[in-house]
């Protein structure tokens, strides 16, 4: 939703664009791989592919769909604090109500043996960093939010810094990235517990300049909060190189949707930065199965091709299953996981039942979860935003 040139910016008083159907249903598709990807670990084992990874597939198509975007709501709004509030209040209601559906559970589902229950990951969870700051969520899916909010931190910095168009030039700049960290780095440079404590200080501190402060200080907090970005996405990812792998494909999102624009060529940055990421398994400290090369490259080329393909369809209906699914995907993606491990704690392990018996446990979890991720998105996440465009406006009216 970039401004085409001469068009204005979002005011306080300007209504929010319409949604976009077909982005939407490619957030479908994304939370609906990821789902499958928890649940075929526990519901009919056998239909699980190992050619690509449904959980990876299905994350990269989120990336793409954040990075094509979310600079353009910032570029579009032409002011860093809404953006900023609007963000606050589109991910961290769902995101604390998830923590606590998952502290609350912990009589009965014991917490991820990843999480060090201690004052670091409490600092990680609070800037939602958590992956670069090397500590684990205490929702499996809570690593990529991480992503999503080095990227917001990243685009902030650039829109005040007046280079936020060289798209393509960020996109390669992190695939590089992407390939000497993977050859030098075997995991995270910065240590835990300094990386989560300073991370919450200075992302405190930047957006205090950035919601309260006004010209000078709000442009050094939000370059501060850029360097913060890099310096965590390069030096404090769990994995060295997909942490700046992410952020490539992300920038190519953003690259994709100035090219639909007619503002710059595409097709052979987008090239590269493919090209670039599919090389990096090949020198890369070896991670999980999903890393391997062949199961790497394909993951990545379908992601590709589905956002490719949702483009190319852009102007046509959309199935209105996907459409629905993509508004609910957040909640969805946040809620699944602890459901899961919720149903399968009272239920029992579904891979001792005959596979008809694990097919209809399987659409009675999918069941729940949609059901509750309708439930949160209408009472939490909705009127959440609802009130976060209202304190923008207030804000705004006010001269604040």
């Amino acid at each position: 939703m970039l401004a085409a040139p001469g068009q204005p910016l979002l005011t306080s008083t300007t209504p929010p664009r319409p949604r976009l159907a077909w982005l939407d249903a490619i957030r479908g598709v994304g939370s609906t791989a990821v789902l499958l990807e928890h649940m075929f670990y526990r519901f009919l084992p056998g239909l699980r592919p190992h050619w690509f990874n449904l959980g990876m597939y299905g994350v990269l198509v989120f990336f793409l769909v954040s990075g094509y975007i979310i600079p353009a709501s910032l570029e579009r709004r032409g002011d860093v604090r809404s953006f900023w509030i609007g963000r606050f209040f589109r991910l961290y209601p769902l995101y604390f109500l998830v923590i606590g559906l998952v502290l609350a559970l912990l009589p009965v589902v014991p917490l991820r043996e990843a999480v060090a229950p201690d004052l670091a990951t409490a600092a990680a969870h609070a800037t939602m960093l958590v992956d670069v700051v090397g500590a684990a969520g205490v929702a499996d899916t809570m690593w990529t939010l991480s992503y999503e909010m080095v990227f917001y931190l990243l685009v902030t910095a650039l829109f005040v810094a007046g280079i936020h168009r060289h798209s393509g030039v960020w996109a390669v700049a992190f695939a590089v990235a992407s390939l000497l960290f993977g050859l030098l780095l075997a995991g995270p440079v910065l240590p835990r517990g300094p990386a989560a404590f300073t991370g919450l200080a200075v992302l405190v501190v930047g957006l205090a300049c950035v919601v309260a402060g006004s010209g000078r200080v709000r442009t050094a907090g939000t370059l501060l909060l850029g360097a913060l970005a890099v310096t965590l996405v390069l030096l404090g990812s769990r994995t060295p190189w997909l942490g700046p792998a992410i952020i490539a494909v992300m920038f190519t999102g953003t690259l994709l949707h100035r090219w639909e624009r007619g503002q710059v060529s595409a097709p052979r940055t987008v090239a590269a930065v493919a090209f670039l990421l599919a090389l990096v398994p090949f020198f890369a400290f070896p991670t999980g199965w999903w890393a391997y090369p062949r199961v790497w490259i394909t993951t990545l080329a379908l992601a590709g091709a589905t956002f490719a393909i949702g483009m190319a369809l852009r102007h046509r209906a959309v199935p209105r299953v996907l459409v629905r699914l993509g508004v609910i995907s957040y909640s969805v993606y946040l809620l699944h996981h602890p459901l899961l491990k919720l149903f399968v704690t009272v239920v029992g392990d579904p891979r001792l039942q005959p596979p008809f018996t694990q097919a209809l446990l399987a659409a009675a979890f999918v069941s729940m979860v949609l059901a509750a991720s309708w439930l949160t998105y209408r009472f939490v996440e909705l009127p959440m935003q609802h009130l976060g465009r209202r304190l923008s406006r207030s804000l705004n009216a006010a001269g604040i």
